[in-house]
């Protein structure tokens, strides 16, 4: 612990993810998604889901992170998913309402973030992956314990699931089962009319089972995007 953090005078933003003329990222309008944004399959809500962007309130402060790679899993037809053996206290979120956040702990070392799709009774959920982050930059790196001199290191802030969660303090204690449409809740997925471009999908990766099925969809030759990159394009 203990690391330098040095992010005064860093300039990734403009580079990396350019607004709508005249939109500061302090002073954007985030519009909360809706329960109904959850409810469809979780293949289709993936690829919306790029640009949007996740948000950590911490008093008066936000985190805030654009999101540029997620993977769908769906129910009993897919080995790859939580759900698919049935549902157990561990997954109940997947079961449940669309929008809710589902924490799970992974390798003995850290934290994976997933959002419940589909109606009620229905397992789908979606894993964020990545995001770029873009609000509370000097936070992440204290939660990371890691140390920012240029853009070249802030992907090593929320490039993969663990490093988000960190970031973001994202813990299974203090989130799962938190709503992200509620405007009560601290972590929410909300849109700041950043139009995503480019969106791509592969495989999945992490995973040993159904490896072929393309569900995992990022934002192509953004430099937060973690994993290998055999791609196909949607847009």
């Amino acid at each position: 612990m203990g690391s330098a953090i040095k992010t005064s005078g860093l300039k990734p933003l403009a580079a990396l993810s350019p607004r709508p003329p005249g939109q500061r990222p302090g002073a954007a309008r985030y519009e909360l998604l809706s329960r109904s944004f959850f409810n469809r399959d979780p293949r289709v809500i993936s690829p919306e889901l790029l640009g949007k962007v996740l948000v950590r309130r911490q008093g008066r402060k936000l985190l805030v992170g654009r999101i540029v790679e997620v993977e769908a899993y769906l129910g009993a037809d897919d080995p790859a998913a939580h759900s698919y053996a049935g549902r157990t206290e561990r997954n109940a979120i997947l079961f449940g309402p669309p929008g809710y956040v589902y924490v799970y702990f992974i390798y003995g070392n850290h934290y994976c973030l997933n959002v419940s799709c589909l109606p009620d009774g229905t397992p789908g959920g979606i894993l964020f992956r990545a995001v770029e982050p873009l609000l509370g930059i000097e936070e992440m790196a204290r939660a990371r314990d890691v140390e920012v001199n240029s853009p070249r290191d802030l992907p090593k802030l929320t490039s993969g699931p663990g490093r988000l969660a960190e970031a973001f303090g994202i813990t299974r204690e203090r989130d799962n089962g938190k709503d992200f449409t509620s405007r009560k809740s601290d972590l929410f997925v909300a849109s700041d009319g950043f139009p995503a471009s480019n969106v791509l999908v592969t495989p999945r990766i992490g995973i040993t089972k159904a490896v072929d099925h393309p569900y995992r969809y990022i934002i192509a030759g953004n430099p937060f995007v973690s994993g290998p990159r055999n791609l196909i394009n949607l847009r």
